[in-house]
């Protein structure tokens, strides 16, 4: 609520009824002090807004933002006043968001008469999933062929130019617009919360997404790259009319509590108002298209030219940590937040370049942070890894390679001196923690940048050349630091495949 209040409101958000409710909280908070409190003064000096002004770094103090994000549709009621608001959406349906020109007069004139570029997403808001968003939203991609998890309503928005979906990022939209002029686009989330959650049994909660834009303006050489401004909400999507029976549900709850319970917890708007956020990390992937590296006409899938030739090595999957540098900008150190789950705390560190994180102690982190994220954000500083249970190496197999091991032989008995030329075998450790056959194949489809629903079975070629089905007691019987050469069998049924193990 407080991050509402200090924003600055165009005349349509104020016509929507939010200076009524801002009224409405004051008279609360005049009661609260007793007859004659009612004063600003006496309301700024509430813990909320000491602690709002408290969290943010002073440069944002009394910052004015270029730009207002605003989502029509009302926020939850039973969401407490330290929190960030929570906007219910039913799956499907047209919701629209009002782009603002928020700029004072004379500020950022080099836009005045040009276009921005906004960028929409549907990110996760969870920790967790944000760890895994890119298996997550392939899976889901899996599941729901064709579809998408954010679109576009063209023939409702009004005023953007170009708009555009790329067909490889399923939670990503954008487009043009002119902020001298009246913008507003609709947006429709195809995906429900509990379409992500970890056990399905009915009755589960669904988990929590963000939707956060961002824009930028031109460079020099005519892209959109030079960022402007971002900011996010939190939603939950639900089924057709089940964000209605929601919100319902969180009114009634409310109004059956105490009037000393109610003055917990936020009251509910119509409109949804998006606070500033850093801008969200680019972040590509080695491949997504529907087979990512499968060669039909060998039934096999490819890691370049399977040699450890310097100039054909494979391309790493994007990693999962990495270590931060005191040489890191403060931008990039944003950045490295981001990639690492510690977006929650990005505003607090938003001035801070990589040698200032790295100079704090663990005492400090802790007392920032807390203690569970103030430890695993002091782990990452330092760059502490976990060792792993259990580590493998594989090798892909290929005809290329039968061929040059037949052609070296030939070589080596002819040249008994031993003088070889012949290309080596490139090896890729895996790095096993749960000891399963399921962690296995997502290991392996990772490494080689596919999804997993395309492994259908790992086998470990046994004595006399046997097939036999990789279980999770033989991973957790593998040697450490075993080798394996992988070979691919085309699935008898689907367009999956097997793994061979050898």
């Amino acid at each position: 609520m407080a991050w509402a209040l200090k924003l600055p409101l165009a005349d349509e958000v104020i016509e929507s009824g939010l200076v009524q409710d801002f009224d409405a909280s004051l008279s609360g908070i005049g009661q609260e002090l007793g007859a004659g409190a009612y004063s600003m003064s006496d309301v700024l000096a509430l813990p909320i807004f000491k602690q709002e002004e408290s969290s943010l770094p002073p440069d944002n103090e009394n910052k004015i933002l270029p730009f207002q994000y605003v989502l029509c549709a009302a926020t939850s009621p039973a969401v407490k006043l330290h929190d960030e608001t929570l906007t219910y959406l039913n799956q499907g349906q047209s919701y629209e968001i009002r782009m603002l020109d928020n700029r004072k007069l004379g500020e950022l004139p080099e836009i005045n008469g040009k276009l921005v570029k906004s960028i929409f997403r549907v990110v996760f808001h969870d920790r967790r999933l944000q760890y895994t968003e890119h298996q997550q939203l392939e899976g889901w991609r899996w599941n729901r062929p064709g579809d998408r998890i954010l679109d576009i309503d063209i023939p409702m928005s009004v005023g953007i130019i170009d708009p555009r979906a790329n067909p490889t990022q399923l939670n990503t939209v954008e487009f043009l617009w002119d902020p001298a002029k009246r913008t507003s686009v609709f947006i429709q989330v195809h995906c429900i919360s509990t379409e992500f959650t970890m056990r399905k049994h009915g009755g589960e909660k669904g988990v929590p997404f963000r939707v956060q834009i961002d824009t930028f303006k031109e460079n020099e050489n005519g892209e959109y790259t030079e960022h402007l401004h971002s900011a996010s909400c939190q939603i939950k999507v639900f089924k057709p009319k089940g964000a209605d029976r929601k919100q319902k549900t969180d009114r009634e709850k409310m109004e059956k509590r105490t009037p000393h319970e109610k003055e917990k917890y936020q009251p509910s708007y119509e409109t949804t108002i998006l606070t500033e956020c850093s801008p969200w990390p680019e972040i590509t992937y080695v491949n997504n298209s529907p087979s990512p590296g499968f060669n039909s006409s060998h039934s096999s899938f490819s890691l370049g030219e399977g040699n450890g030739s310097p100039n054909h090595q494979p391309e790493p999957p994007p990693p999962v940590t990495d270590n931060l540098l005191p040489t890191t900008t403060p931008q990039e150190a944003q950045q490295w937040l981001h990639r690492n789950r510690f977006s929650t705390f990005t505003r607090l560190f938003t001035n801070f370049s990589g040698a200032d994180l790295l100079k704090l102690t663990r005492d400090d982190v802790i007392q920032i942070c807390g203690p569970a994220d103030g430890i695993r954000l002091f782990n990452a500083l330092k760059g502490r890894m976990v060792r792993p249970r259990l580590t493998i190496y594989v090798c892909q197999e290929s005809l290329q390679l039968r061929e040059q091991q037949q052609q070296q032989q030939q070589q080596q008995q002819k040249h008994e001196d031993g003088d070889s030329n012949g290309s080596f075998f490139v090896y890729h450790a895996i790095y096993l923690e749960e000891l399963t056959a399921v962690e296995l194949t997502e290991k392996i489809a990772q490494l080689f940048s596919i999804s997993p629903r395309q492994i259908s079975q790992i086998y470990k070629q046994g004595p006399t050349g046997i097939h036999v089905l990789i279980s999770d007691e033989m991973i957790q019987n593998f040697q450490e630091e075993a080798c394996f050469i992988l070979d691919t069998m085309k699935a008898e049924t689907n367009d999956s495949y097997h793994i061979i193990l050898k």
